[in-house]
């Protein structure tokens, strides 16, 4: 049975085909090739991703993630259309569908939001529902580095704290617009955001994300 996971997957793998490996991506000084790149080394090379994360491993990370980028572009694509080696984690279906269904759907909308002719895409109300059940339990990881407490809220009430603290910052918005908030890409994100002034532009300049 198909999962969000891999419909992400292959949505993601169509935009980065059909986006070439120039084009611009919401990732600050990413290009398509650098961030196809990037999601490649992520589940075939465990050795090297822990990177993305532990700073003692980033040199390695960046030196395996070049390597990737000079391949040709469609090979990059190809090996993330084809999805994880055997061996990888990602491989288990839970594991996949718990890391990768934000991860793909906000690398998908680094691409389609970085072209100047970009429209909405539309999200079910199950992937939504999908979207929002990934961002409660992973908001105090995303808001950590928050510098005012952060709320999430979906417009029909629902909320998450993505941290605690004052003055509070609460941001409304779909699900996949507060992902694309919680992840760092404020600027993108259709939502609005209540709170003070000041908080609130702290809010929309902080490291957000994973």
């Amino acid at each position: 049975m198909s999962t969000h996971a891999k419909r992400e997957r292959l949505l993601l793998a169509d935009l980065l085909e059909a986006a070439g490996p120039q084009a611009p991506t919401l990732c600050e000084g990413w290009t398509a090739r650098d961030l196809a790149a990037h999601l490649v080394v992520r589940e075939r090379r465990l050795d090297a991703a822990g990177g993305i994360i532990l700073g003692a491993l980033k040199s390695r990370l960046d030196r395996v993630q070049a390597e990737f980028a000079a391949k040709p572009y469609e090979e990059l694509v190809r090996l993330f259309r084809t999805g994880p080696p055997k061996y990888s984690p990602y491989n288990i279906k839970q594991v996949d569908e718990g890391a990768n269904a934000i991860e793909f759907y906000v690398h998908g909308e680094d691409v389609r939001r970085a072209q100047p002719d970009w429209t909405p895409r539309p999200v079910d109300p199950v992937f939504a529902d999908v979207l929002w059940s990934r961002l409660e339990r992973m908001a105090r990881v995303m808001g950590r580095r928050s510098p005012v407490g952060l709320v999430l809220r979906r417009p029909d009430g629902q909320t998450a704290v993505a941290r605690r603290g004052t003055p509070v910052v609460t941001v409304t918005g779909e699900p996949g617009e507060l992902a694309l908030f919680a992840s760092g890409r404020q600027s993108a994100a259709d939502i609005q955001i209540e709170g003070d002034k000041d908080a609130a532009a702290r809010a929309l300049e902080a490291k957000l994300g994973v």
